[in-house]
């Protein structure tokens, strides 16, 4: 055995504080140094849930990182969480990271007893965006690897297909808005689903301007970078003749507020602004890659907002496709503009259901926090379906409501048929969402999902750090599609 590689091995907490539980492949591994591994843990005493202790020449690896399991039993009902799978991503977070802050350049993982979760944990840990850093003051990352002997691999190249897409959506966010206009996100995104197997096209401002775009093409009046819209495919279902499934995800690339100005403080965030577009990205990747049965379109509007001679005006008044009129009072609230449209051209298409996910008010923050998506339904079924994926996955979702009031308050105007402000105070990610509603044709099941408050520099995920970006809730949507596709 190399003397570079390191080993993480799980262990469990009881409720007898000296006693100690493996799993079964570290017991085994225990077994095979004639019980000095556990010989050790007792000296040192117990190791904590999400922690990792270093052991040093113990068996073949030369260095063996024993992280804490914890006691699935303790996350409460309402946390709404498989805590078992949890347990194990922030174990196998912990293990890898430990490894890798002593320098191990390669690390192998046992199963953990759940072989996706592990992958999943060990690969948003083992990652760093440094693409902008000299070559040699860059950190270099291990290699992370699954153990010959352990259970599950097929499980666990499942989740190192998720998470490595995930990682995916997370260097599009942070990538800087002037390395990532509408034009490189598309030719980037071009050359990584086509590989994949999925279809893409890119269309142009003259195209969207055909189709009677104008709400998404006031968004990109005052900016130099010209739009685009990406339609994508992927088609793995047997039937030549399935309905698809619409994911649709708002690719600002870069969000001054235009006319309407955001403050000077922190707006370097929004270059992430399409982080519903990343989203959307990822899962279509992720999804091919997986090969999954299933049949998806993504549609993703692409452009900058901009304050220039050129840009839209507060009080303005454009056209969507479906005909209705929009004033916009607020310039930067243009995250539903762009959506509008994509929303309308989504279902000439007739999909299954269409999902559309956006980092869209930073009231959705206010209401939530940095731990959970809002989710806004107009059909019970889908949202359970993507309820329940968010409790498998780790990145939960919370139902947020669409009364009529909301919708009262962004279409009862005398000289226009919307207004993309609200009327009231407060309930700002709601009348958003009732906004949204009025471009979904009645009949259509519907999603909305809000992830202003999990974009990045989020405090309750130790795999995905809490600084940076982080392509959040992705995973979430992959099983949910898988799952909902053939159900709904």
């Amino acid at each position: 055995m190399s003397s570079k590689q390191g080993l993480v091995l799980g262990v469990y907490s009881t409720e007898d504080k000296d006693e100690v539980k493996f799993t079964p492949y570290a017991q085994k591994y225990n077994e095979s140094t004639a019980g000095k591994l556990l010989e050790q843990i007792n000296i040192c005493g117990p190791v904590k849930a999400g922690q990792a202790r270093i052991f040093w020449n113990l068996g073949q690896y030369p260095a063996v990182a024993v992280a804490g399991l914890g006691d699935a039993s303790k996350w409460d009902e309402l946390d709404e969480i498989d805590g078992a799978k949890e347990n194990v991503r922030i174990a196998a977070a912990a293990g890898v990271r430990a490894l890798a802050a002593n320098k191990l350049p390669e690390i192998v993982l046992e199963d953990l007893e759940h072989p996706q979760q592990a992958a999943e944990g060990a690969t948003l840990a083992n990652y760093k965006f440094q693409s902008f850093k000299s070559a040699d003051k860059r950190t270099s990352l291990p290699s992370v690897r699954f153990a010959e002997d352990a259970s599950g691999k097929e499980d666990w190249q499942r989740g190192v297909i998720i998470a490595e897409a995930q990682n995916f959506a997370r260097v599009l966010m942070e990538t800087p808005a002037n390395h990532m206009t509408p034009t490189i996100f598309a030719d980037t995104v071009r050359e990584r689903l086509v590989a994949a197997g999925a279809e893409v096209l890119v269309h142009d401002e003259a195209w969207a301007k055909a189709k009677g775009m104008g709400s998404f093409l006031s968004v990109t009046n005052g900016s130099a970078e010209p739009a685009r819209f990406l339609e994508l495919t992927y088609k793995g279902s047997a039937k030549a003749d399935e309905p698809c499934v619409a994911l649709v995800g708002k690719g600002i690339t870069f969000d001054s507020g235009g006319i309407s100005l955001k403050p000077s403080a922190n707006m370097d965030q929004m270059r992430a602004d399409m982080g519903g577009a990343a989203n959307v990205v990822a899962t279509m990747l992720a999804l091919a890659q997986l090969k999954a049965p299933v049949h998806v379109k993504g549609f993703v509007p692409l452009c900058e907002n901009m304050p220039s001679g050129t840009a839209t005006k507060p009080g303005d008044v454009v056209y969507a496709m479906n005909g209705k009129s929009i004033c916009v009072d607020n310039t930067d609230a243009e995250g539903r503009l762009v959506l509008a449209d994509a929303l309308c051209y989504a279902s000439t298409f007739q999909p299954k259901f269409i999902l559309d996910i956006a980092t869209l008010t930073g009231a959705i923050k206010v209401a939530l926090g940095d731990c959970v998506a809002g989710v806004f339904s107009n059909n019970n079924a889908l949202w359970n379906a993507i309820h329940e994926a968010g409790s498998q996955t780790g990145d939960r979702v919370w139902r947020m409501p669409l009364f009529k009031h909301y919708s009262e308050q962004m279409c009862d105007h005398g000289g226009y048929d919307l207004n993309n402000l609200g009327k009231g105070k407060g309930g700002g990610s709601c009348t958003a969402a009732a906004f949204l509603r009025e471009f979904v044709p009645k009949g259509t099941p519907w999603l909305h999902v809000d992830i202003a408050g999990v974009m990045g520099d989020c405090s309750d995920q130790s795999y995905t750090g809490a600084k940076g970006m982080t392509g959040r809730p992705m995973r979430t949507l992959v099983e949910f599609v898988t799952k909902a596709s053939g159900s709904i």
